[in-house]
């Protein structure tokens, strides 16, 4: 076997005290420094890893649809269901149990309750707000996050409420509209009121209505960098608003994906405005945004593992492609290493089971 010269130089010449100095190994050189040392078993891996996955880093975005002891899986998101509120509540008894921290609710509303001016939005009886009072009842130690945008509900399938010649989203009255959502979602009882439709200044006028209203206390998750991207298509299966988006985009609202400097001054004003934390969506193609943010804000930052990203792993996982458990558990952890404080995932009730049982990755999962 042939050595590194500076091998040979400290195996022929003893005491090491004794080497010339010129002859001796470079300091914070191999081979006095081998990264592979800390590598060598399980152990030591863990004793210096630095970063580490667990239940409380998760979020699931849980679908919620009307009926009783109703399961309907997502067709592009297997392993993904619509949940009736009943098995909703077993589903969130499941998560508190795993120590989950949150579950964020989305509503796949009937199409026969939207509405051009979205109203089902602002019915006191809505699904999300029984979905949400009924979950508030179990008394659990879990919060509750609401999404506060208009898409589920409008027959357009936009965010927002149309200008007069139905080719845009009007900026300030969709605010109003949001507010109004927003505080019914707070009555309701919500922790977290997270509004996702990336409307010009509407974290500041929703933060001054709930303090308005006595909510005080509820947070705003803002979803500051919101990509208009191809990888929401399966979340819009599930809540049944692709076919009325049809080809019509959220290009006009949502952010462009060759921008980054563009997302520090979206998270700039959201904090400005009274965000209590920052959404980055979506996760993976954009986690040099996490960092980014993460870095010059020092703010809770949380990522969303989007639809999409979730479909693809486990498309290949279902075609014998990839390891599902060691793909989502290496994509979560990148999340985590890109600095995300948190992460909305469609798999959080497998991982955090995983994690307690004890992760089949446990190179990267403490």
């Amino acid at each position: 076997m042939t050595r590194h010269p500076a091998v040979k130089a400290v195996t022929a010449k003893a005491p090491a005290a004794q080497i010339p100095a010129a002859e001796r190994p470079a300091a914070g050189a191999y081979p006095r420094v081998r990264l592979r040392r800390t590598r060598r078993t399980e152990w030591l891996r863990n004793l210096v890893a630095e970063h580490r996955l667990t239940a409380q880093d998760l979020i699931w975005p849980v679908f919620v649809q009307e009926g009783k002891n109703a399961r309907t899986e997502v067709q592009s998101m297997p392993g993904v269901y619509r949940l009736s509120i009943d098995l909703l509540c077993d589903e969130a008894r499941r998560a508190a149990a795993l120590g989950i921290p949150a579950i964020a609710l989305f509503p796949a509303v009937d199409a026969s309750l939207k509405t051009e001016d979205a109203e089902e939005a602002f019915n006191a009886e809505n699904l999300i707000c029984r979905a949400t009072r009924a979950i508030k009842d179990l008394g659990l130690d879990i919060g509750i996050v609401t999404d506060v945008a208009l898409d589920p509900y409008t027959s357009h399938g936009q965010d927002g409420l149309l200008n007069a010649d139905g080719d845009d989203v009007e900026n300030d009255i969709t605010i109003d509209a949001l507010c109004r959502q927003a505080v019914l979602q707070a009555e309701a009882g919500c922790d977290i009121v997270a509004p996702s439709d990336m409307m010009d200044g509407r974290v500041a006028l929703i933060r001054d209505a709930l303090d308005e209203a006595g909510y005080a206390h509820v947070a705003i998750l803002a979803y500051a960098a919101k990509y208009a991207s191809c990888f929401y298509g399966p979340f819009r299966d599930a809540v049944g608003s692709a076919k009325a988006l049809g080809k019509n985009g959220k290009k006009t609202y949502q952010m462009d994906a060759p921008n980054s400097d563009e997302a520090l001054r979206e998270v700039a004003l959201d904090l400005a405005e009274g965000a209590d934390m920052v959404m980055v969506k979506p996760g993976m193609p954009y986690l040099d945004i996490v960092t980014r943010v993460r870095s010059q804000f020092n703010v809770p930052v949380f990522a969303y593992q989007v639809s999409g990203e979730y479909a693809m792993l486990r498309a290949a996982a279902d075609n014998g492609w990839l390891d599902w458990n060691a793909a989502i558990m290496e994509s979560l952890m990148a999340f985590k290493r890109a600095g995300a404080t948190g992460i909305f995932t469609y798999a959080a009730l497998e991982v955090a089971e995983a994690l307690r049982d004890g992760c089949p990755l446990k190179s990267c999962c403490r």
